[in-house]
């Protein structure tokens, strides 16, 4: 019964147009169907893998903004320190500057003149001491602030290059992200296509089941119908009637295969298409599918004054093509 199912879709997929061309037989749905499935496969595992290089670098995109970010506020505490050492540097030299101004003023002090004006030798001596902890201490803090603003200027200048370089990477993060995406949207887009595709074919395989199996009930009906008539009849006139030969699935038959482009409808109410062939009864009985060499799979599914014996004709969806085929002597399989 599957088997019938799928000869006889060519015939009643066809529309009944002279003219038109020939609907695509059960076989050939049932392999797109297969590769449009195997296409959503591949599709779908490209679709799983654009999904993990999507979240790659969108963790990768993560830390280097969060990278980025550490960079830009290090940068802007760095430019605070940086400004309290300036302050720091213009004290000292500021400090500096006033000692000058007064060693200038009172003129230089020599350690014979503390000794001289010291009072006691312990006065003295504290007072050298002093004079020699004020310079140092002075030499110290300009050394240390220098050092130190030259410190922070190259810890800048540092920080500035790898800020660039952090946010080049970022923006070239970004960028690829953003193509993943679109790569992955263009990619769910495709298989959604394909489900849409596949749900087209399933539903034009069931239409194709259901005409094929009208069309065996009515061809089983017409063909019951005219066995009942021919056991009806007498027996002398059973006797000069031809009585049918009923083919058995896989036995062969030869006829003179001839073509027809006419439009309209079958002698079993169905509409001629791709497929349909006139036969006599008494030879092939209606409702019979046939595999023929150079045209395909067929059915049995009209009659005609002209089709008599070992002859059959077969629809062509124009005259041209009909007369191409010709007439020809062909070994049928019937199934």
């Amino acid at each position: 019964m599957l088997f019938g199912l799928a000869a006889a879709a060519a015939v009643l997929a066809a529309p009944a147009v002279s003219g038109a061309g020939p609907a695509p037989p059960a076989s050939s749905l049932h392999a797109q169907d297969a590769a449009l499935a195997a296409k959503k496969r591949s599709a779908v595992l490209g679709l799983y893998a654009l999904d993990a290089q999507l979240a790659a670098a969108r963790t990768r995109l993560a830390a280097l903004q969060a990278q980025l970010h550490a960079l830009r506020a290090e940068r802007t505490q760095l430019r605070v320190v940086l400004r309290i050492a300036r302050l720091d540097a213009r004290a000292a030299q500021s400090h500096l500057a006033e000692r000058l101004r007064q060693l200038y003023e009172q003129g230089d002090v020599e350690p014979l003149e503390i000794l001289l004006g010291a009072q006691s030798v312990d006065a003295a001596l504290t007072s050298l001491d002093n004079l020699h902890n004020v310079a140092h201490q002075d030499d110290a803090t300009l050394r240390a602030v220098t050092h130190a603003r030259a410190q922070y200027e190259r810890a800048s200048g540092r920080l500035a290059s790898e800020t660039t370089r952090v946010a080049a990477e970022t923006d070239a993060a970004a960028a690829a992200a953003a193509r993943l995406e679109q790569a992955r949207a263009q990619r769910a887009g495709y298989v959604a296509s394909l489900v849409a595709q596949r749900r087209l074919t399933e539903r034009r395989l069931a239409a194709v089941a259901a005409r094929a199996h009208a069309a065996e009930q009515r061809s089983a009906a017409l063909a019951q119908a005219r066995s009942e008539a021919a056991a009806s009849t007498t027996t002398a006139d059973a006797a000069a009637t031809p009585q049918p030969v009923l083919p058995l699935t896989g036995r062969t038959i030869t006829v003179v295969a001839t073509g027809y482009a006419l439009g309209g409808s079958t002698s079993t109410g169905l509409p001629v298409g791709w497929g349909v062939a006139a036969v006599d009864p008494s030879v092939i009985p209606l409702g019979t599918h046939m595999t023929v060499p150079g045209y395909g799979d067929a059915v049995a599914a009209d009659t005609g004054g002209a089709v008599v014996g070992d002859r059959i004709d077969l629809w062509f969806p124009s005259r041209a093509r009909a007369g191409a085929w010709g007439r020809r002597v062909v070994t049928v399989v019937l199934h």
